[in-house]
């Protein structure tokens, strides 16, 4: 018999092959002197045998295969042996961005309609006051006390099981592994289903992308992409601060972690790459140990990933990958080449993301909001032009779950030579690809600003103004009817900058405006206390709140 198609398949070969190697350390309160204990550790062959006795206790509350698990844990050696015990059993977690509106979680959670719910007191406590899952969950199971709710708790299970034998689940690359809620931040969050064959692609797309090698140490600032990290052979060192608010990470803790446990991988978003390098350069810090950071999430500001590297060693790198919750990785670029077409995007050329990753195929189709059936290559943009990015690959997961209209128009059916057919994605993005076969980001395609004398896109607008040393960032925005409005450039300017200093700031942004016949176009400044945005990476800017708030100014 074949081996099961699972992601949690690599800890039984981890566990035979490295049994004494860390795979997981967290934080565990604090050392004498101030820092972060990290005493919370799990070896490689403990996160196995822990995480059977937690799927053979879970299927004690009837948590088995396709049963979708609702999981509100925190960042946790919980959290980590819970999401692989429930993978070797077969369930199906929903997982769901904890900082997002409670009426808009208790949607999600409506529409996943779980089956079981694990969680903390905390969670459940809010399950049963607002109603989540009210109509759908059957199987409750507390991580730590249980109060005024049913339902078992996740010790007396253990307790209760412990000499339970348990074997992993036959899984297939068909059958359903998650259900990922996306951020919302460009919209309503929608479940994305990913299959088994989704998550294995994606790391044997990760490895050879990015060519990494067991052994090493990693830093992941957005918890999800440590459940990558056992089938990569790297020990997870789960930083302490809240993964909902990267922006607001204590750098110090990031770099104490760093040096303390020789991290040779960081992953992070935009904003805590700027935070960390912000700090770094004021400080003089260095991050000899670093040899390899990804961020994503968001496109990464050339001028931030060149403070970045200014703190690695030189032959360090750090990657970009671009993509989405729905197919990721799509591209990558490396920060020197970044760096190198900084010039080309403060110009308005957009930004670009690079090269696709292996096996993927993308192409660019002519603009279209109404969904699309099936593939014809009339879909095609003409060369160089800006039109939406699709993506074919074996990490491009195929539907929306309980969301037939949305998969509708985010899927594309391909029928290919021998006759089988696959699924393509519609990123919702902009782009182009120049000559040498790089891909480039333009933006959004439901944030573009149809005005009377053509589309103006955010990625192609934003860069210019961005150079202007008191400019922390810009938002473009469209204000009035579709294919007439008028485009509004919102400024969130750099702390500290004086308030009186508004009117020679607007000036100069627009005097730089005019030196591009697209930003000319742009003649009206409103400056912004502080720009809404992603709970998941604090980087995607909330530009539909951005031009409702500018249009009220306008009126």
């Amino acid at each position: 018999m074949t081996s099961p198609c699972n992601i949690a398949a690599a800890l039984p070969r981890m566990a035979a092959q490295r049994p004494d190697a860390i795979a997981i350390r967290c934080p565990s309160g604090r050392l004498p002197d101030g820092r972060v204990a990290y005493a919370t550790e799990l070896t490689c062959a403990q996160l196995d045998a822990r995480s059977d006795r937690i799927a053979a206790a879970l299927a004690r509350a009837g948590i088995v295969r396709g049963t979708r698990t609702a999981l509100m844990v925190r960042p946790s050696p919980e959290l980590f042996l819970l999401m692989f015990a429930l993978f070797k059993a077969g369930a199906v977690p929903v997982l769901i961005d904890p900082g997002i509106d409670r009426r808009a979680l208790k949607a999600c959670l409506d529409e996943a309609a779980p089956e079981a719910f694990v969680g903390i007191p905390l969670a459940q406590a809010a399950r049963v006051v607002l109603g989540w899952a009210r109509g759908s969950c059957r199987h409750v199971v507390t991580v730590g006390r249980r109060w005024f709710w049913g339902g078992h708790t996740l010790d007396a299970l253990l307790a209760a099981g412990a000499d339970d034998a348990f074997a992993m689940a036959h899984t297939l690359p068909d059958d359903i592994a998650a259900i990922l809620f996306t951020s919302g931040s460009t919209g309503t969050p929608k479940g994305v289903v990913y299959r088994h064959r989704h998550f294995v692609a994606q790391v044997d797309m990760l490895r050879d992308a990015f060519d990494v090698q067991a052994g090493g140490v990693s830093l992941p600032t957005f918890p999800p992409f440590a459940l990558f990290d056992p089938a990569l052979g790297l020990t997870s060192v789960i930083p302490d601060m809240d993964p909902t608010r990267p922006a607001q990470a204590d750098p110090r803790r990031l770099v104490d972690a760093i040096a303390r446990f020789g991290v040779t991988q960081m992953f992070g978003s935009p904003a805590l790459l700027d935070t960390l390098s912000r700090f770094g350069a004021a400080h003089g810090t260095t991050l000899p140990t670093l040899r390899r950071v990804l961020s994503a999430g968001a496109p990464v500001p050339p001028h931030v990933v060149e403070r970045m590297q200014r703190l690695l060693p030189d032959e360090a790198q750090i990657w970009t990958p671009y993509g989405a919750t729905e197919c990721l990785p799509v591209a990558v670029i490396e920060g020197r080449e970044l760096r190198a077409t900084r010039a080309a995007t403060e110009a308005g050329a957009g930004t670009c993301v690079g090269r696709p990753v292996a096996p993927n195929i993308v192409r660019i189709i002519a603009i279209d909001d109404a969904p699309i059936e099936r593939w014809g290559d009339a879909l095609l943009a003409a060369p160089g032009s800006v039109g939406e990015i699709v993506v074919g690959g074996p990490s491009v997961t195929d539907e929306y779950f309980g969301r037939p209209q949305a998969t509708a128009l985010a899927k594309i059916r391909e029928t290919l030579p021998d006759g089988s057919t696959h699924i393509l994605h519609r990123m919702g993005d902009l782009g182009y690809f120049d000559a040498d076969g790089r891909l480039w980001f333009c933006g959004r395609k439901t944030q573009r600003v149809e005005t009377a004398t053509g589309p103006l896109y955010t990625e192609q607008v934003e860069p210019v103004f961005n150079c202007h040393p008191q400019v922390r960032r810009s938002a473009l925005v469209g204000v009035g009817q579709r294919s007439a409005q008028l485009p509004v450039l919102c400024i969130e300017l750099e702390p500290g900058t004086d308030a009186a200093a508004r009117e020679r700031i607007e000036a100069e942004l627009l005097n730089a405006g005019q030196r591009h016949a697209h930003t000319a176009r742009v003649q009206r400044v409103l400056f912004h206390p502080g720009f809404p945005v992603d709970i998941r990476h604090n980087a995607k800017i909330g530009r539909e709140a951005l031009a409702r708030w500018a249009a009220a100014r306008l009126r």
